[in-house]
């Protein structure tokens, strides 16, 4: 094992996607996240970027590291680790506990799956506590819905054709969404899926992934206005942009969910569940 590499900004992110590249490799469903992620967590400027990112690397690359990201002034700690790497995974969670608490008293959560029983008593007896759940789903590729039509009126467009025009995203995540998302090395505007209501109006959006060197394509994220909720415009995006991802080679796809309505569209879509996972908080003695 080589000595640890700290490194701040986009060259962590794509550090840390490298790690999660190779962990998927490693494993076909270990762990909370892929590449993707974390390459999505760049969209928006956030004082994580100018925190030192923690790795640690063997001849092949990065082998497990602790990433900090703040999110509208909150914290999240994420362990990350190549199954069956050499080295203790301890090692890896004392940093997380250790960063955890650098960035106290503002509120931090570290996320663990819960079938990782070990984390959890780890997290447990370095004084944290459950929080929200989340769920992880996946679907084979092959198993993937037909196209679903859009309501008259309504059109599915990608930023392909909607180049120099205002991004749907950026009301949520700043004007500078979009330059930021082309920073990242899986981001492909063409996955990059919107519905425009009669008239013109965003009605909601989808952002696929798919990442080259798994075969996985991820969606993340999904939105459609409250205004026009429950006209089917999801589940067309949905149907749009996975069968997208299957064009591009993806031979598996994921989604992460944390609220029933959410699981409802995507089991009822053919995923399936895999795994739940908790978020933990700095508790009252905490670390």
């Amino acid at each position: 094992m080589n000595a640890e590499v700290r490194l701040t900004g986009l060259p962590a992110v794509e550090l840390a996607a490298k790690l999660l590249q190779r962990a998927r490799l490693a494993s076909v469903d270990a762990g909370l996240w892929e590449a993707a992620d974390v390459q999505w967590w760049w969209r928006t400027p956030r004082r994580s970027d100018e925190v030192e990112q923690i790795f640690w690397t063997d001849a092949d690359g990065p082998v497990c590291g602790v990433l900090a990201t703040e999110f509208r002034g909150s914290w999240q700690c994420d362990a990350l680790l190549v199954p069956g790497a050499p080295i203790d995974p301890r090692i890896v969670w004392e940093r997380t506990v250790e960063q955890a608490a650098s960035l106290r008293p503002e509120p931090v959560e570290v996320p663990a799956r819960d079938d990782d029983h070990s984390f959890v008593a780890f997290l447990r007896s370095a004084g944290f506590v459950a929080g929200e759940p989340s769920a992880i789903a996946w679907l084979d590729a092959a198993a993937r819905p037909p196209l679903t039509t859009l309501p008259e009126g309504f059109i599915l467009t990608d930023r392909t054709a909607r180049e120099g025009t205002a991004h749907p995203m950026r009301g949520r995540n700043g004007e500078g969404v979009e330059a930021r998302l082309r920073q990242c090395s899986l981001y492909d505007p063409a996955l990059d899926l919107a519905v425009e209501a009669p008239g013109g109006a965003v009605a909601g959006y989808s952002l696929y992934w798919f990442d080259p060197v798994t075969k996985v394509g991820l969606l993340e994220p999904m939105r459609v206005d409250d205004e026009f909720q429950r006209r089917g415009l999801a589940r067309a995006m949905l149907s749009e942009g996975l069968d997208r991802l299957a064009g591009r080679g993806a031979t598996r796809l994921k989604v992460g969910y944390s609220t029933g309505i959410a699981g409802a569209l995507y089991t009822g879509s053919g995923f399936r569940l895999t795994a739940t996972t908790t978020w933990y908080r700095v508790g009252d003695t905490g670390a």
